[in-house]
């Protein structure tokens, strides 16, 4: 009983009320609330993540491109990879792999 006669005081005081509610507006009831905020950072994280694939990918590009434009052996080895194109009386023989993909540890 004690306890409540010296926190009523406290909390009857109107700047702690209007801070509280103050608090528990931003919280909740705002546009930009701490629930929106948390989930944001989230989407916003994996859109980064995205787009540092991505520029990655167009290093690899970049990289691929300029070897076949500079280096004819490597057009025939991609022309031979990608397309399966074979020169005159050639055989080309394909190989299935049966086995499993085993994870990397």
């Amino acid at each position: 009983m004690q306890f409540l006669k010296k926190i009523t005081p406290f909390i009857a005081n109107r700047y702690f009320v209007v801070a509280v509610g103050f608090f528990v507006w931003m919280l909740f009831f705002d546009q930009r609330d701490f629930f929106q905020q948390s989930q944001r950072t989230g989407e916003l994280k994996k859109v980064e993540a995205a787009k540092k694939y991505y520029q990655d990918e167009i290093e690899k590009t970049k990289k691929q491109l300029n070897n076949l434009q500079n280096n004819p052996a490597s057009v025939e080895k991609y022309a031979r990879e990608r397309y399966l194109l074979r020169r005159e009386g050639e055989e080309v023989y394909l190989f299935e792999d049966t086995m499993p993909a085993q994870p990397k540890k």
